[in-house]
C-alpha cells in the first residue's frame, strides 16, 4: 500500500435492510493535509465515519493506516492508532472541570491525575487555543467545550483528526481561531478530516475534498479551483436547485411584539432571559443569532407556551396578551412553531409520520366529532412527504426510523402547510442537505410574502443573512437591537453573539451576505 496516504478506506462497503449506505467507496487522505468529505444526508457519510472509528463493521473493504492494514473492531483501536474524532455534538459533563471530563474520557490513556492540569495547559496554549484545566464545563462557552474536545485528542498525540461540522455552533471569531489550530496541525504533520455544510469554508480551508451522493463517490476536487456551485453540483447532481436569490422585505403591522420580557431559570444551567425587548411584522423576517445555551431555547419556549409566565403581560400576538396562553390556545391564534429538538419536542419518535402529522394540525378538518378523519390525515402526511422531498418508505414509518435532516423537512412541512400568521423556527435547516435546504428557505419567504410573520433562530449565520429582513444577536439572555440585515457586519454580528453591545449605535459601513452562502 502507497505510504504516502496517512488513511486509505479501499472499496468500503455497508449494507442495512433495503439501504446500501456505501457502496464501493474509497477515501485516501495524504500526510499533513485537510481533507474534506462531503456530501447530502444520506450520502454515507456518517457511516463511512463510523466503520472508520469502528462504531460499525463493514461488510466488504479494506482500510490502512501509514501504510499498514488496520483492524478496527471499536473506537479504543482508533485511538491507539492515533485517530481522534470530534462529534458534532459534544460529549461533557457539565457539572466536572475540563480536567475531569478529559480525564473521564481518555481513561488510562489520560497519566496520572496530578499532571494532567498541567498537560492540559501546554496541549491548549501551544495550538492557540488557551483552556483552564480548573473551570467547570458549565461555565465555558461552546467554542471553548470544542477546544475541550480537540486538546482531549491532541494528547493523545494524534495523526489524524475527524471534525464533524466543526463550526456549526461557532461565533466568526472562534471559526478564525480554529481554522489556525488546524493549519498548525497540519504544518506538524497531522492530517485532519473535515466534514462540513458550508461550502466557503471548505474552499478556505481544505487540500482535496472527496464527495459522496447516494452511497457512492460522486467525485474528487481541489476545493480551492471550485466554486461553492461546482462543489454543490457534485453532491447533489444536475437537476436539484443549489441556490435561490432573496430580496429584502419591509414588514407592515406587528404581530409579535415582546416587551421588558424577563424570566427566571426553570431549571439548572438555564439561561434567564434579560429585559428582551423586539417585534416582529406581518411580511418579514426576523433572525436572531447566537451561540448555543444563551437563551435562544428559553425565548423559543416562552414563545411557544411551553414555559407560561402567568403574571406577565409582555408577549403579544397582534392585540392579545399571550403570557398566560397554553400552546394550543396561541396556536389558535396563528402560531406555528419548529424546535430545535426534533426528536424530543417536534415529533413523538415511536408514533408514524401520519400520527405526527396530525400533532399540530388537528384543527385542520382531520378529527371530525371526535374521530379521526384517517383518509385526510394520511394525505396530509403524504402532501408533506411528497413536497418537501422526505425519504422515507411510505407514511407509516415511524419517526425515530428518519435522519435528522430527513425528520426536520417533515417537521418543518407540517408547521408551513397550516398557513400560520406567526412562526417561529429554531434551526431551520440544520443538518439539511443543499437542496432540501433552498426548498426550506423557499418555502418559509413564500409565507412571509404572503403576510405571515417569520422568526428564525439559528447559529448558522449564513442562513441568517441569506433570509432574514432585520437580524440581531443573544448572549447570556441579552438581545441585541433588530437592525435591517444589510446594515450589520459579519464582525459586528460575531462582537454581539460575543456579549460586546459597546458598538451598537456607531455608524456601520454596509456588507454583503457571507459570499458562497448556500444556505
Amino acid at each position: 500500500m502507497n505510504n504516502k496516504y496517512r488513511l486509505t478506506m479501499q472499496e468500503m462497503t455497508k449494507q442495512y435492510p433495503g439501504c446500501i449506505a456505501n457502496n464501493d467507496v474509497t477515501l485516501k487522505i495524504k500526510h499533513g493535509e485537510v481533507h474534506a468529505l462531503l456530501g447530502e444526508n444520506g450520502a454515507g457519510k456518517s457511516t463511512l465515519m463510523k466503520m472508520l472509528y469502528g462504531v460499525v463493521k463493514p461488510d466488504q473493504g479494506d482500510m490502512f493506516f501509514n501504510g499498514r492494514i488496520m483492524n478496527i473492531k471499536e473506537p479504543a483501536d482508533a485511538r491507539d492508532l492515533g485517530i481522534g474524532m470530534v462529534f458534532q455534538h459534544f460529549s461533557l459533563f457539565e457539572t466536572l472541570t475540563v480536567a475531569q471530563n478529559i480525564e473521564l474520557a481518555l481513561g488510562d490513556l489520560a497519566g496520572h491525575s496530578s499532571t494532567l492540569a498541567g498537560r492540559i495547559t501546554k496541549t491548549s496554549t501551544r495550538y492557540g487555543m488557551p483552556l483552564d484545566p480548573h473551570r467547570l464545563v458549565s461555565t465555558l462557552s461552546t467554542g471553548e467545550r470544542q477546544r475541550v474536545e480537540i486538546v482531549r485528542c491532541l494528547l493523545l498525540d494524534i495523526q489524524l483528526l475527524i471534525l464533524d461540522e466543526p463550526t456549526s455552533v461557532l461565533t466568526p471569531q472562534e471559526v478564525d481561531a480554529l481554522f489556525k489550530t488546524l493549519k498548525s496541525l497540519k504544518k506538524e504533520g497531522c492530517s485532519v478530516l473535515f466534514i462540513s455544510h458550508k461550502l466557503h469554508e471548505v474552499i478556505e480551508l481544505c487540500d482535496s475534498a472527496t464527495i459522496l451522493r447516494g452511497g457512492k463517490v460522486s467525485g474528487h476536487c481541489i476545493p480551492k479551483n471550485e466554486t461553492s456551485e461546482s462543489i454543490a453540483r457534485l453532491m447533489v447532481g444536475d437537476n436539484t436547485p443549489i441556490s435561490n436569490q432573496t430580496r429584502r422585505a419591509l414588514g407592515t403591522a406587528d404581530f409579535l411584539t415582546v416587551n421588558n420580557l424577563t424570566t427566571a431559570a426553570q431549571a439548572l444551567f438555564e439561561t434567564p432571559l434579560k429585559n428582551i425587548n423586539f417585534a416582529v411584522q406581518q411580511g418579514e423576517i426576523v433572525g436572531i443569532a447566537g451561540v448555543a445555551g444563551n437563551g435562544q431555547e428559553e425565548l423559543l419556549k416562552v414563545l411557544s407556551g411551553e414555559q407560561i409566565q402567568a403574571s406577565s403581560s409582555a408577549i403579544k400576538f397582534k392585540n392579545t396578551v399571550v403570557d398566560a396562553l397554553c400552546p394550543l390556545k396561541r396556536r389558535r391564534l396563528g402560531l406555528a412553531c419548529v424546535p430545535e429538538d426534533r426528536l424530543g419536542r417536534g415529533a413523538v419518535p415511536t408514533m408514524d409520520l401520519a400520527q405526527n402529522a396530525l400533532l399540530t394540525s388537528f384543527d385542520s378538518g382531520l378529527v371530525k366529532n371526535g374521530f379521526l378523519v384517517k383518509q385526510k390525515i394520511t394525505e396530509l402526511a403524504n402532501k408533506i412527504i411528497t413536497k418537501y422531498k422526505v425519504k422515507t418508505p411510505s407514511f407509516r414509518t415511524h419517526a425515530a426510523s428518519l435522519s435528522g435532516g430527513n425528520l426536520q423537512k417533515f417537521i418543518i412541512g407540517r408547521e408551513v402547510e397550516q398557513s400560520p400568521k406567526l412562526l417561529v423556527m429554531s434551526h431551520p435547516t440544520w443538518g439539511v442537505d443543499i437542496g432540501a435546504q433552498v426548498a426550506i428557505h423557499e418555502a418559509i419567504l413564500k409565507l412571509r410574502d404572503e403576510g405571515c410573520a417569520v422568526l428564525v433562530i439559528s447559529e448558522d449565520l449564513d442562513e441568517l443573512y441569506k433570509i432574514c429582513d432585520r437580524i440581531g444577536a443573544i448572549c447570556d439572555g441579552k438581545l441585541s437591537p433588530i437592525l435591517n440585515t444589510d446594515t450589520v457586519p459579519l464582525v459586528q454580528l460575531g462582537q454581539w453573539m460575543a456579549g460586546d453591545f459597546s458598538d451598537v449605535f456607531n455608524n456601520q459601513p454596509k456588507v454583503h451576505t457571507p459570499q458562497g452562502a448556500l444556505a
